[in-house]
């Protein structure tokens, strides 16, 4: 549960980057680069920015980045129809905390704001990632050294009268992933291949010639990075829950599948969703319960069961 706050749910006060946590930390990881730099020595850093996690909190001059005439509430502010009640939760808790909030129906224009809000922050948070590459540059470590950054989740702008995340929906699912590795022979190249948070590290570790443990659940995606077009995992994994439910999902390069069962019985299966992307990329309908989707409804069970061992590329060394 959220505690109720007093504050507001975005804000745009015309003061410096530093002000806030974000640009606070990009400083410091500015002043950590040097350090490092002078030392001469491999390193690794992690620098973790808040935004655009709520409140939507950012300087003026990210806003101002924006036509709020041209902002336009979520294309499919409604639930997806035939899903189960409980797939997505359009309570919102987490936005509904902030006392600017409505406790029912979000206001088409207070969800412009929001979502004007919501650009600003990704703007702010990208100018601070601009600074930490900057000083990379300036030290001339960046042919050197692998850079990576990834956001931890998806989030809903109203699209299915929800917001934030907390569902199995491809809105809170998928999520940015970008690389820079010196050499690279298709740098600035994009891949549509289906990896996951779990790649991270083994990807790392490889490009960075470390050892790999035997127990890694994922796998080194290096391989796309000269290949972005190979075949790759004929599936992602993700999974959330819901009361005394369990959703697991899936992600093929068409579809997404998700399986709602007990927690303490997993062989029940309660209710299915089955989104087509290439009909219906805003899952907007669940076809899992229309009599001509059965076979694809097996099919999609039997690869769901078997798990990401039987989803991983056959060949990516």
């Amino acid at each position: 549960p959220y505690t109720t706050l007093f504050r507001s749910a975005f804000e745009g006060a015309d003061v410096p980057d530093d002000t806030f946590t974000d640009g606070a930390n990009a400083t410091l990881a500015v002043a950590t680069l040097g350090q490092l730099a002078k030392k001469k020595e491999p390193f690794f850093l992690a620098v973790g920015f808040v935004k655009p996690h709520l409140p939507f909190v950012a300087p003026k001059k990210y806003w101002d980045l924006y036509d709020p005439a041209a902002i336009q509430p979520a294309p499919n502010p409604f639930y997806p129809k035939d899903a189960p009640k409980y797939a997505i939760l359009n309570h919102s808790g987490e936005l509904r905390s902030y006392h600017d909030i409505p406790s029912d129906l979000i206001p088409a224009d207070l969800a412009r704001q929001l979502k004007h809000g919501y650009y600003a922050a990704i703007s702010y948070a990208d100018a601070q990632v601009g600074k930490v590459l900057d000083e990379l540059d300036r030290l001339g470590l960046r042919e050197n050294t692998i850079v990576i950054l990834w956001g931890d989740h998806g989030w809903k702008l109203g699209e299915h009268s929800a917001w934030a995340k907390h569902s199995n929906t491809e809105n809170d699912t998928n999520a940015p992933l970008l690389i820079s590795v010196p050499g690279m022979k298709r740098a600035g190249a994009t891949s549509s291949a289906l990896v996951e948070f779990v790649d991270i590290y083994p990807s790392l570790a490889e490009l960075a010639g470390l050892p790999l443990p035997a127990h890694l659940e994922g796998t080194s995606f290096k391989p796309l990075l000269d290949e972005p077009e190979r075949l790759w995992k004929s599936a992602a994994f993700s999974q959330y829950p819901r009361d005394k439910l369990m959703g697991y999902t899936m992600r093929t390069d068409q579809y997404r599948f998700t399986q709602w069962v007990n927690s303490k019985d997993h062989t029940k299966v309660i209710a299915s969703e089955l989104f087509d992307h290439k009909a219906d990329p805003l899952e907007n309908t669940n076809v899992a319960n229309i009599p001509a989707n059965q076979e694809i409804v097996k099919k999609l069970a039997a690869q769901l069961s078997a798990g990401w061992q039987a989803a991983l590329p056959k060949n990516s060394n």
